[in-house]
């Protein structure tokens, strides 16, 4: 069987090139070969073909989508290809603030969100009423999220009104939302990869100098066996974004409850390979390859 794995052209990182190259391993393992192709390039291909790509279709059993170019994935789903993970699935979990919404009254525990309003003015700052009455509902401190960012680098804890005020004309006109602020979790959290409905690995990730565990931000992790609250969670959550595998974090409420924080489409995995030994990969391909 051939498959593609699609990524972006403007990533380029000895991290990312490593996750790429254990996917293409596990589809050899799994006796099927898998052709990596750029965004870039595929976009240059159908605009030659005029979009019909579909002999194309015919011959590729399955893309493995390991990109945010959501745009792309739809034109490649019109031409009937299975992508996994599908553009839907990939778009809800890019945008922080679309996960929440999908999320809502669907029994999962999430932190309390006050969603940015739409303003259509980018020249200057709007109005701060609605962010300093929804700080104010919550409580200090608490957390400015905006909606597309990676490795915690685009998450800010605010203490204050002051900081409300900088951090919103900081950020702005980047789309954004507050957050309720889970001070039992203070630095760490969990994350378990989910691979075709099942909790395959799970890594603790802690940080005592940062109220974020994310590694790039200095955290460290060791190998986690989630309770059975923690992995219904996650299973669940990736059920109804409709993912077939993703990093679902989880943070720890009061009593342990878990919390659920974000979901990852395109989760690096090779810190879990290091961390516990498991190849996420091979999980991948199989339940692809069981699709099928």
């Amino acid at each position: 069987m051939l498959g593609w794995l699609i990524v972006n052209a403007y990533v380029k990182s000895e991290k990312f090139e490593e996750i790429f190259c254990m996917l293409i391993q596990a589809g050899e393992r799994q006796g099927c070969k898998i052709e990596r192709y750029t965004n870039e390039e595929v976009w240059l291909m159908a605009a030659r073909r005029g979009y019909d790509l579909s002999e194309e279709a015919q011959d590729v059993g399955f893309v493995i989508f390991w990109d945010k170019d959501v745009k792309l994935a739809r034109m490649l789903e019109r031409q009937g290809m299975r992508l996994f993970n599908s553009a839907e699935g990939i778009a809800v979990c890019d945008d922080k603030a679309e996960t929440h919404i999908a999320l809502l009254n669907q029994g999962i525990r999430m932190p309390k969100v006050y969603f940015g309003p739409k303003t259509f003015r980018t020249d200057e700052c709007p109005c701060m009423d609605y962010y300093l009455a929804a700080a104010k509902d919550m409580g200090y401190p608490c957390i400015l999220k905006e909606c597309f960012g990676s490795f915690g680098q685009q998450v800010y804890l605010v203490h204050n009104k002051e900081e409300l005020v900088s951090v919103v004309r900081s950020v702005f006109p980047r789309n954004f939302f507050l957050q309720e602020y889970i001070a039992s979790s203070r630095g760490r959290d969990i994350r378990i990869h989910v691979a075709g409905d099942r909790a395959v690995a799970a890594m603790y990730r802690y940080n005592p100098s940062d109220f974020r565990a994310n590694l790039t931000n200095g955290g460290k992790m060791k190998p986690y066996e989630p309770n059975a609250r923690q992995e219904e969670m996650a299973l669940k959550v990736c059920r109804i974004l409709g993912l077939d595998f993703a990093g679902i974090d989880i943070l720890f409420g009061e009593g342990d409850e878990p919390v659920f924080c974000e979901a990852n489409s395109n989760a690096h995995f090779k810190n879990l390979y290091d961390c516990t030994g498991i190849n996420v990969a091979d999980d991948i391909i199989a339940h692809i390859l069981g699709m099928e």
